[in-house]
C-alpha cells in the first residue's frame, strides 16, 4: 500500500493536469472497485471544474466547482496515468519518457477521466483495493472515511503535547499506537518502523510507558 509520501507525490503529480480543467466525461469501466461507485457520480461530474486538490492522510481529495469533493484511495495497487493529447503517457511521480507508453485502455484501467483539453487521467488498479467516493465539500470532514482521522504528521497540530496526550495510559505497543489513525493520520508500517528505530524506541514497548507523571519520555521530543 502506498505510504503518505507516495500519496502526496501522486496528488502533486495530478495537480498540473487537473487544476482548472473540466470533466467532459467520467468513464467508469466497471460498476465498482473495492466498493461500488456512488450512484450518479459520473453524470453529476460532467462539465464540472477542478478547483483544488488536497491530501488528507492517505486520501486524495479533488474539490470541484459543483461543491462536491471526490475522495480517492489507491489501495494496494492503484495508480494514475495522465495521457496528454497526441503524446505518450506518463505516471505522476515517475520519470517522463518522450516515447513509449500506450493510449489504449488496458484490462485494469477501471476509471478514465476525460478533460476538456483532451487529456485523459486513467486510474489503473489490478487488485481493485482502491476506491472512489464523494462528499459535499463543506461536509467532507464529516464523511465516514475522514471524520475520525487524527492530526496530520506534517501539520502544526502534531507536536509533543498532542502525542503525550494521545499516548497517556495507552496499553498498545508503540508501533500499533502510531499506526492507529485516530492518533496520527496516514502513518504506515515502513515510516513508523524507521521513526521508532531512529528514536531508539522499541516497537513492542507499551506506549503509555513513555508518558510518566513527570512528563513525556525525552525520546518523544524527536517527534
Amino acid at each position: 500500500m502506498p505510504e503518505l509520501p507516495e500519496v502526496e507525490t501522486v496528488k502533486r503529480g495530478l495537480e498540473p493536469a487537473l487544476l482548472g480543467r473540466r470533466f467532459t466525461q467520467l468513464e467508469l469501466r466497471r460498476k465498482d472497485l473495492r466498493f461500488p461507485f456512488p450512484v450518479g457520480m459520473a453524470d453529476s461530474m460532467r462539465g464540472v471544474e477542478v478547483q483544488a486538490l488536497e491530501r488528507r492522510a492517505k486520501y486524495i481529495l479533488v474539490h470541484c466547482s459543483n461543491n462536491k469533493t471526490l475522495i480517492l484511495h489507491l489501495g494496494m495497487t492503484g495508480r494514475f496515468t495522465v495521457v496528454k493529447p497526441n503524446s505518450a503517457s506518463f505516471e505522476p511521480g515517475a520519470f517522463y519518457h518522450e516515447a513509449g507508453g500506450t493510449t489504449e485502455p488496458g484490462p485494469h484501467d477501471h476509471v478514465i477521466w476525460h478533460l476538456n483539453d483532451g487529456t485523459r487521467v486513467i486510474y489503473n488498479d489490478a487488485r481493485r483495493f482502491g476506491f472512489m467516493d464523494w462528499a459535499e465539500t463543506h461536509l467532507r470532514d464529516e464523511h465516514k472515511l475522514l471524520r475520525d482521522i487524527g492530526v496530520e504528521p506534517l501539520g502544526n497540530s502534531f507536536h509533543l503535547d498532542h502525542l503525550t496526550d494521545k499516548l497517556r495510559d495507552k496499553k498498545a505497543p508503540m508501533k500499533a499506537a502510531l499506526l492507529d489513525q485516530h492518533v496520527v493520520a496516514g502513518l504506515g508500517n515502513i515510516y513508523v518502523s524507521e521513526a521508532l528505530h531512529r528514536a531508539r524506541i522499541s516497537p513492542k514497548l507499551l506506549a503509555g510507558k513513555l508518558v510518566k507523571a513527570r512528563g513525556p519520555d525525552p525520546r518523544l521530543a524527536g517527534w
